[in-house]
């Protein structure tokens, strides 16, 4: 009982990160070996990470997941751009079906609910979507704030040629966050901050008592891609990086320009009770389940670290 009380104590310790001992998980993501949960869980638990970040997920796997000893940080929710889209019946029918997920997510422990805010029409006025996001995301959480869920809010701008997600820039995240009610809030990653050019650390300044969850994710900025190709067309000739452009890429914490010590501090001084959840999006570890589980274990060796 005594020892294991004290490997209880222990892998406690070594999945929370130093600055400010906040949980560190990691987000389950599409590749084959993250497909089979059990596996999956045996990583998790086996390598001392405290929690999953899933996508839509039925009661029966979310009970799995608790009945292995892995928190859950974070579900998606289903039918994003439904949300935001002009068809009153559909954007209702996805209130509904996103409601009643939450309701059942709830019952297994889970208490945040990830999103982005992505128009049906990227076409349409940023201002027509953002008044069709509003009137469907303040509904949904209108409708579960009583369960004690949260929403979170992540700032991916969206594929080209539109980049039409919204609240996204702090501009963006201001105006939304005030007309949503308290229980929506910001999952921050730093790396789309530093990719749109936008500062972090200013971000997390402002925005730190609506961050209640962190992706652990950097982005590398190549200057020699920006001299080659600038930042407004595509390269008529070469392949972007993958998880990235030709003037930045995607990357594991600490192998970028995110200034993590700094970031993870303001967290700290505001008391954010959340959890920092690597998400590995990386050409250089992205290739095998192999690379993929060194990256996810380099990522938390830097986090526990900073």
């Amino acid at each position: 009982m005594m020892l294991r009380a004290y490997c209880e104590v222990w892998r406690n310790i070594m999945s929370k990160s130093l600055t400010g001992q906040f949980h560190i998980g990691f987000r389950r993501d599409w590749s084959a070996w993250q497909r089979d949960l059990a596996g999956l869980l045996r990583f998790a638990r086996d390598n001392d990470f405290s929690f999953l970040d899933v996508g839509p997920m039925p009661a029966a796997e979310l009970t799995q997941i608790a009945q292995a000893g892995v928190g859950i940080g974070s579900m998606d929710l289903y039918d994003w751009p439904a949300m935001a889209c002009a068809d009153a019946a559909k954007q209702q029918a996805a209130i509904d079906k996103n409601e009643a997920a939450i309701r059942a997510a709830v019952s297994c422990g889970v208490q945040i609910f990830f999103v982005v805010i992505m128009p049906e029409n990227p076409a349409e006025a940023r201002s027509t979507n953002f008044t069709l996001a509003v009137a469907g995301w303040s509904r949904l959480a209108s409708a579960v704030a009583e369960l004690g869920a949260k929403i979170v809010i992540e700032g991916w701008p969206g594929r080209s040629p539109h980049y039409a997600s919204l609240a996204c820039t702090p501009a963006d995240y201001r105006a939304f966050l005030r007309q949503m009610p308290s229980n929506v809030g910001i999952n921050f990653d730093p790396s789309h901050l530093i990719r749109m050019g936008c500062d972090p650390l200013r971000f997390v300044k402002e925005f730190a008592p609506r961050i209640w969850h962190v992706h652990a994710k950097d982005t590398v900025l190549l200057p020699d891609g920006l001299y080659e190709h600038g930042n407004l067309q595509p390269a008529t000739f070469e392949k972007p990086h993958e998880f990235g452009g030709h003037h930045w890429r995607y990357a594991i914490p600490g192998r970028g320009q995110a200034p993590w010590r700094d970031l993870l501090a303001v967290l700290a001084e505001n008391r954010f009770g959340g959890k920092v959840s690597i998400e590995l999006e990386d050409e250089e570890f992205c290739r095998t389940a192999e690379s993929e589980q060194e990256g996810l274990l380099l990522s938390r060796r830097f986090l526990e670290q900073t």
